[in-house]
């Protein structure tokens, strides 16, 4: 019999299938334990300081050549965000978008989405791997988040940078959020995307404005960003959990 050989990328997405497979089948009872729940939290810290043992905080994800680029970049979640205020920037091309940074910063910033191209760019070719277990690779261009970050100027509290987004998945929910540590804030390979293979990012894909944290899996790369706040904390962030998944049992940690 032929066995194939799995890459470490490829073994922790099938190991986080797996993981939400058991949590959505999980009984009530055991879910609801409080005890089980601080099992679940002691083993995503280990997780989390043992891929950044292994991996390192510099070291870079693949990146690729043009020849293998997916000839489709599939667009998942939200296609695009149901809301006033959005339709009315995107029929305008977004020409009135800004982005909001704030928090613990000591220089709140609204930038235009013109604005964020007079700014140095970083273009990249990376793999983008699906918790659903599919993946593509495209082209991304955009501004370095430390570059923004930077011009901010980050308190020494901050520890967070949390990401709220445009779009709802479910009618009548809050709005996406995603959240990293600063280690991921930082790297070179985090950008704010909006070009994706050497055009404007398309509305299916996040436009105006997505994240691109290339070492973690996809439902980090929050899509449709509107404002960026950075925190010491997470806990008084929506659910508490730093992410619209994570607040539905997925890890915070997405390290791949």
């Amino acid at each position: 019999m032929k066995h194939r050989t799995l890459t470490r990328r490829q073994m922790l997405i099938r190991g986080t299938v797996a993981f939400g497979g058991l949590a959505l089948g999980a009984c009530d009872r055991l879910t609801n334990s409080p005890s089980f729940a601080e099992v679940l939290r002691s083993a995503e810290q280990l997780t989390y300081r043992a891929q950044r043992a292994l991996v390192g905080n510099n070291a870079l994800a693949r990146e690729f050549s043009d020849d293998d680029l997916s000839p489709t970049f599939r667009s998942n979640g939200t296609d695009a965000p149901d809301s006033e205020e959005y339709r009315r920037l995107a029929q305008a091309h977004f020409q009135d978008w800004q982005l909001k940074i704030d928090g613990l910063v000591a220089l709140p910033l609204n930038l235009s989405l013109a604005a964020m191209r007079l700014m140095p760019a970083r273009t990249q070719i990376t793999r983008h791997d699906c918790v659903e277990g599919w993946s593509a690779i495209g082209k991304w261009t955009g501004v370095p988040l430390a570059s923004v970050l930077n011009v901010a100027r980050l308190s020494p509290r901050a520890r967070f940078v949390v990401f709220h987004c445009a779009d709802s998945l479910e009618k009548g929910e809050d709005p996406y959020y995603e959240s990293i540590d600063l280690i991921d804030a930082l790297h070179p390979q985090t950008i704010l995307a909006y070009e994706l293979n050497g055009r404007a990012l398309p509305i299916a894909n996040g436009a105006p404005l997505r994240l691109r944290v290339e070492r973690q899996l996809g439902y980090k790369h929050a899509k449709y960003v509107m404002r960026i706040e950075v925190v010491e904390h997470l806990n008084a962030i929506q659910g508490g959990k730093g992410g619209y998944w994570e607040d539905r049992g997925y890890e915070w940690y997405a390290g791949i």
